[in-house]
C-alpha cells in the first residue's frame, strides 16, 4: 500500500465479496491485492483472505476478515456526491437491489452493513443556499426522503 492513510473495513470472512462490488458499482474503483493468512487466526486458518486491498473513487481501503461481532455502524459511511438523477438513482439501486436497506435522506446501507449517502450535488446547494428561507425548504423537503429527488428539492429551493 502506497497511501499513508487508509480506510480499514472489517468484514466478517466477505472482504473479497465487498471490494468486487465496491469495484463494479462506483467509479475510480477496483480491487487491488489480496492477503492470505500467514498462520491461523480467531476467525480463520493459515491461508484464508485475511486482506484485501481495494480503493472506493479513489479513496484507499483495506478490508479485513477479522471475524464476528464488529458490525458496522451510522458513525462512519462513504458519502457519494452525484451529478444527476440518473447517477443517484443508479448507485442507491446498486446498493439497495443487492442486499441493502433504505435509510433516510440519501442514507442506505449495503449487504455487509456500510452506510453510504447517495447525495446529489443539488442538494448540497440547496441546504447551503445563501437564503436561509431556500435552505430551509430543500432542507425540509429532504427530511421527508429516503432517496433524494432532485427535481423535488429543485422545486422546494424554488418555492
Amino acid at each position: 500500500m502506497l497511501s499513508k492513510n487508509t480506510i480499514c473495513l472489517w468484514y466478517d470472512g466477505t472482504a473479497v465479496d465487498a471490494a468486487t462490488f465496491y469495484a463494479r458499482t462506483f467509479p475510480g474503483s477496483a480491487v487491488g491485492a489480496v492477503h492470505r493468512a500467514p498462520g491461523d487466526y480467531p476467525a480463520g486458518q493459515q491461508g484464508d483472505v485475511l486482506m484485501v486491498e481495494f480503493t472506493v473513487m479513489g479513496i484507499p481501503c483495506l478490508g479485513m476478515n477479522g471475524g464476528p461481532g464488529v458490525p458496522h455502524t451510522d458513525a462512519f459511511s462513504f458519502q457519494v456526491a452525484t451529478d444527476d438523477q440518473a447517477e443517484t438513482d443508479r448507485l442507491w439501486h446498486a446498493i439497495i437491489d443487492h442486499g441493502g436497506q433504505a435509510s433516510a435522506c440519501g442514507w442506505c446501507k449495503d449487504k455487509w452493513g456500510l452506510s453510504w449517502q447517495i447525495t446529489p450535488r443539488a442538494l448540497i446547494a440547496a441546504v447551503t443556499d445563501p437564503d436561509p428561507a431556500v435552505a430551509k425548504r430543500a432542507f425540509n423537503a429532504m427530511m421527508e426522503m429516503t432517496k433524494i429527488d432532485i427535481a423535488a428539492i429543485e422545486a422546494a429551493r424554488r418555492g
